[in-house]
């Protein structure tokens, strides 16, 4: 079992205390499930407590648009497994990605973001190039590239390792140390592989961004994001963003993602389980050009990538060898399993073919992204095979 040393006494503890009961000492009545604080409001019995609280503020439940005791129990377990002091939860993936961006940028500042970081981030960094005339340096996803675009005006690095489409490998570890040198603030996003396979806080990173829609709750059923790192930053960007904008994520989706939580280390390594063996059978098929999934030991990012992380996540990307949009669409409708979808990390089996977006570069017509879910593989290989014998 992987053992973490938290911040909160410094002890050892492993994934399961983490997941099943950190946190959870004094549950009201007994109960074996966390309960579900749905309120907006708490009361005090004194002049006293209620001035030290409003004072307090950061971690006080005074109302629920700063803290909740459900979603601050889910946020001290995501801390924990990530490696960091302190986080917190939002209403999405954009907002975490946006509140945090937010904190460490002003007027003129430069920022360096990977170009095939997740297309609303890139979104959000040209409106603020619009808006606020910070200048942005789109590069592609390596570190040598990252320090090559870095200026004396830099403030902020924007990674995402694995990226979501091509599952491109950053090595993190070298952007880290030259940012800390030079002190630039670095923002991952670490969906891809979840808090299980990677914890960007040991490899350097600042502040990590979870689309929490996706494996960290796992059933397809919430809209939540998740933004962890040092006390003293997620202090800063909860007064100073959270607080100002107020994307809150209800008590209700909290507990859903703590639901989630309990099967999140069984689930990512089924989902890995699964992804080699499609990923074995794709790199094997005559029809498929090129796979992208890093953590197949087959493939040429594999060295960097299990350098940084211990396991992969269900999604990855290929080819078809064919640039016709026709075939492309008789492929993804000939699926059976796989249904065509946006977004990933739960337990379905979805597709995405590249040239559904409009902005599709020519290059990119024969680009599939599937998400491998937690089901049959064998049954997963059969789909993809009868879809392939109809191209």
């Amino acid at each position: 079992m992987v053992r973490y040393t938290i911040s909160t006494g410094g002890f050892l503890m492993n994934i399961d205390d983490i997941l099943f009961s950190y946190g959870e000492e004094d549950v009201p009545f007994k109960a074996l499930s966390f309960p579900i604080f749905e309120t907006t409001n708490f009361y005090f019995d004194s002049f006293d407590e209620m001035s030290k609280a409003l004072r307090n503020g950061d971690y006080e439940y005074v109302y629920n648009r700063g803290s909740n005791p459900t979603t601050r129990l889910v946020e001290r377990k995501l801390a924990t497994l990530e490696r960091c002091e302190d986080a917190r939860l939002v209403s999405s993936g954009m907002s975490a990605i946006s509140l945090s961006i937010l904190h460490f940028l002003n007027s003129e500042d430069h920022v360096v973001c990977v170009d095939e970081a997740y297309s609303w981030a890139k979104r959000f960094f040209r409106y603020l190039s619009r808006k606020f005339d910070i200048e942005v340096s789109f590069v592609p996803p390596n570190a040598d590239k990252v320090l090559e675009a870095i200026t004396k005006k830099t403030k902020l690095i924007y990674l995402e390792s694995p990226t979501s489409m091509r599952m491109r490998v950053i090595d993190i570890r070298k952007v880290t140390k030259v940012a800390k040198e030079l002190g630039i603030k670095t923002i991952i996003d670490n969906t891809w592989a979840s808090p299980i396979f990677q914890n960007p806080k040991i490899l350097g990173v600042d502040v990590v961004v979870h689309s929490a829609t996706k494996y960290i709750s796992g059933h397809g059923d919430v809209m939540a994001g998740v933004i962890a790192g040092d006390k003293e930053d997620m202090i800063g960007i909860f007064q100073e963003e959270f607080k100002n904008i107020g994307p809150v994520l209800s008590p209700i989706e909290s507990w859903l993602i703590l639901r989630g939580l309990r099967t999140l280390e069984i689930r990512m390594k089924k989902h890995y389980e699964n992804a080699l063996v499609v990923s074995d059978f794709l790199m094997d098929h005559p029809k498929i050009l090129e796979v992208n999934y890093p953590m197949n030991p087959r493939s040429p990012q594999y060295e960097l990538a299990s350098s940084q992380m211990s396991g992969g996540s269900g999604l990855m990307s290929f080819r078809l060898k064919t640039e016709s949009v026709e075939k492309v669409k008789e492929f993804v409708e000939s699926l059976k399993i796989f249904r065509m979808a946006v977004s990933w990390g739960s337990h379905e089996n979805l597709v995405v073919p590249r040239v559904a977006y409009g902005d599709c570069p020519k290059e990119d017509v024969n680009l599939i992204r599937i998400h491998v879910g937690i089901g049959s593989p064998e049954r997963l290989v059969e789909d993809l095979d009868q879809a392939l014998k109809k191209i």
